[in-house]
């Protein structure tokens, strides 16, 4: 294989790989706002659902992870070590380059924090978390702007199917049917989710 069929090969897993962690990130985001609600899916346990979540998240940080390192390989890229942790300093469409590294950079954080869940205590966990929620629009517009497919139709379609059930579920997390435990709360019994992150947090 000479350097040109390797950085075509490259450039290909690079894309391949983008693609399955967004898809991956994205429903590991709307099977997040289940967990929180403690709503199971239909023939699956709450537990499964948290799991699932968990699974997903790893996955979309497994394949984020040969995304980068395939493009970092490959010379039509450009990519250098500063690309990976500083943002908009690329050679290659600077700005939507820089956007995928404010998205590594958001996930590193939300990844650090989850590792140190425990000593962070349940709070900073939560609101570090949130960044999830800023971090997936920027993914997905790097995606759509430094993609060599970002205006293909197939990507944009996956595109819209992606905004659609990421809005949906947050509009539902906002809404006051979100709620799922309220009947639980009322007759004073525990909030399974509160007990689970109590005993998580000895």
């Amino acid at each position: 294989m000479d350097a040109a069929q390797l950085d075509a090969a490259l450039w290909a897993l690079g894309r391949g790989t983008g693609v399955v962690s967004l898809v991956a990130l994205t429903l590991s985001i709307v099977l997040g706002v289940l967990t929180r609600s403690g709503r199971p899916l239909p023939g699956l346990p709450r537990f499964s659902i948290t799991l699932l979540h968990r699974n997903l998240s790893l996955i979309a940080c497994v394949f984020l992870v040969i995304h980068i390192v395939s493009l970092f390989f490959d010379s039509f890229a450009q990519l250098t070590l500063l690309d990976l942790v500083v943002p908009f300093f690329g050679n290659f469409l600077p700005f939507w380059q820089g956007l995928g590294t404010v998205a590594v950079d958001l996930l590193i954080a939300v990844m650090v924090t989850a590792l140190l869940r425990n000593r962070l205590g349940l709070r900073t966990f939560r609101v570090v978390h949130w960044l999830v929620y800023a971090m997936w629009p920027v993914a997905l517009a790097h995606g759509i702007g430094n993609g060599t497919d970002g205006t293909s139709p197939w990507f944009l379609w996956l595109a819209a199917v992606s905004v659609l059930l990421v809005v949906a579920s947050v509009v539902w997390r906002v809404s006051s049917r979100f709620v799922e435990f309220s009947g639980l709360r009322v007759t004073g019994l525990p909030d399974p989710v509160l007990t689970i992150s109590s005993r998580e947090s000895r």
